[in-house]
């Protein structure tokens, strides 16, 4: 694979990431509720689904699961039941708050799953992967599931550059959040987010 190639894929990648779509809008929302360490968390845990679907391309099971509208379906309903928990747990959050106190942080590695049960949960993303990965593939550049493979980590490269910088600014607002009002009416937002993010995925 020659070197245009991977720079070419790589600018699509960082144009993808900076399209709105629910990884970013939930890296955002993590972010601005938890924090900006609690936003890189869960941006490397979209990484590290990230890789599954990448292999999974790789070796064909991403076709597998275009073929098969009943597991297409029922992981779907998996990702928007596990979204509408997520919207739950963020509505019913108390605001324990006093004035000058830090929010409540989840443990790291919650934050890590969530995002990892977030990306392994879309199935939308598989089949993206399956439909843009295989276009970079070149002919006597080497075994498919290698170049494959190189791809995704330039993608998951793209993915960690701006997703991070999301995770960065918006944990700023974080700062701001020096009241349980303040705290309770982001949660309530991102109980809203999450909603949405459940109907569009099974939409």
């Amino acid at each position: 694979m020659t070197a245009e190639a991977q720079l070419g894929f790589f600018g699509i990648a960082l144009l993808l990431g900076l399209s709105p779509g629910p990884d970013n809008l939930f890296v955002l929302m993590q972010s601005a509720t938890q924090g900006r360490r609690a936003g890189l968390l869960v941006t490397l845990g979209l990484c590290t689904g990230l890789l599954a679907h990448t292999a999974a391309v790789a070796l064909g099971l991403a076709a597998l699961l275009a073929s098969s509208p009943a597991a297409f379906s029922a992981l779907k309903l998996a990702g928007a039941a596990y979204l509408l928990y997520l919207a739950w747990g963020a509505w019913r959050a108390p605001a324990t708050l006093q004035a000058g106190d830090e929010p409540l942080r989840l443990q790291p590695w919650r934050l890590y799953g969530r995002g990892v049960l977030m990306n392994l949960s879309n199935p939308k993303v598989a089949i993206f992967f399956l439909a843009l990965l295989p276009q970079f593939v070149q002919e006597g550049a080497g075994p498919v599931p290698w170049q494959i493979a190189r791809l995704g980590a330039l993608f998951m490269l793209a993915t960690l550059i701006v997703f991070g910088s999301f995770a960065w600014l918006a944990g700023g607002l974080s700062l701001l959040l020096r009241s349980a009002r303040a705290q309770q009416l982001l949660n309530r937002s991102a109980a809203l987010v999450f909603v949405g993010l459940g109907i569009r995925l099974i939409s």
